[in-house]
């Protein structure tokens, strides 16, 4: 099962969404932000195809 998550980019502080796919239990990747581009480290975690936690964090430092 596949959702659209919306959150805010630790960047550009824009709200963007991406699609998550909760039949996998558990989740670490990353993506670039729709809006300015930068990589945004994905974390989350479902359980019976609810999301549980999401966590999207800036990798740059």
């Amino acid at each position: 099962m596949e959702i659209e998550h919306f959150f805010t980019c630790p960047y550009c502080w824009q709200e963007i969404s991406f699609v998550l796919d909760l039949s996998v239990t558990n989740q670490n990747y990353i993506e670039d932000c729709e809006v300015c581009c930068r990589p945004i480290q994905i974390f989350y975690t479902a359980v019976d195809f609810e999301l549980m936690d999401f966590q999207a964090e800036s990798i740059e430092q």
